[in-house]
C-alpha cells in the first residue's frame, strides 16, 4: 500500500459559487523516526467555530499529534509492523517528536513506548489492516471498518499483524478530563 493520498478541498469563488480549491496528492507528509509510522496532514482548523473563508491550503504546516487550541486536524497514518526495535525506541523522544505526553500514576513507567495521550476528543477509522489500540491495562483489537471515539484516553497503537494498518483520524481540541479541579 502507497501512501499517496488524494485531497479534494472545496471552497468558494468570488461570487458565491461552490468550486474544488484544491486536488491531488496531501503533500504534508512526515515519516515518524525509529517506529516508521507514515502521517499524512490532510488538514487544520485553529478555530471553533472553523473559518471556511481563508483561501488556504490549512495543512502547509508543521504541527505535532494534538489540534491547536479550539480547533482540529484531520490525518492519515500508516502503521507498519511493529518490530522488536521499533518497541524498543526511547518513549521521550518519540513523545517530543509526536508534541504529545504521557500520563503516568504514581510515576508508573509506561506500558508501551508508544504510550501517550492528547487533550483532544479523536474519532479513528481504521481503512485498511488491522491494529492493537493498548490503554493503561487492557487492549482492543481492530479492523478495517472500525470506529473509534477516544477522549483523551493514554493509548498506543500497535500493529501487530504481518502487513501495514492505514488509520483515518480527526482529533478536535478538548478539556482536559485529568486537569478537572
Amino acid at each position: 500500500m502507497g501512501h499517496q493520498i488524494r485531497r479534494i478541498v472545496t471552497g468558494h469563488d468570488d461570487s458565491g459559487k461552490a468550486i474544488v480549491e484544491i486536488d491531488g496528492i496531501a503533500p504534508n507528509m512526515k515519516v515518524r523516526p525509529g517506529a516508521g509510522f507514515v502521517s499524512s496532514l490532510l488538514w487544520v482548523t485553529d478555530e471553533t467555530p472553523a473559518r471556511m473563508d481563508l483561501r488556504q491550503d490549512r495543512a502547509d504546516r508543521s504541527i505535532g499529534v494534538p489540534p491547536p487550541a479550539n480547533g482540529s486536524i484531520l490525518r492519515v497514518v500508516d502503521f507498519p509492523p511493529v518490530t522488536r526495535q521499533a518497541e524498543a525506541i526511547d518513549q521521550k523522544e518519540l513523545l517530543k517528536s509526536m508534541g504529545a505526553g504521557h500520563h503516568s500514576t504514581d510515576g508508573e513507567q509506561a506500558r508501551h513506548a508508544y504510550m501517550h495521550r492528547t487533550k483532544s476528543v479523536d474519532y479513528a477509522i481504521v481503512l485498511d489492516g488491522e491494529i492493537v489500540m493498548l490503554l493503561d491495562d487492557s487492549e482492543v483489537r481492530m479492523k478495517a471498518g472500525d470506529f473509534l471515539v477516544q477522549q483523551g484516553t493514554n493509548h498506543a497503537w500497535v500493529n501487530r499483524s504481518d502487513r501495514m494498518c492505514r488509520i483515518a483520524f480527526v482529533l478536535i481540541d478538548g478539556v482536559d478530563p485529568l486537569d478537572q479541579t
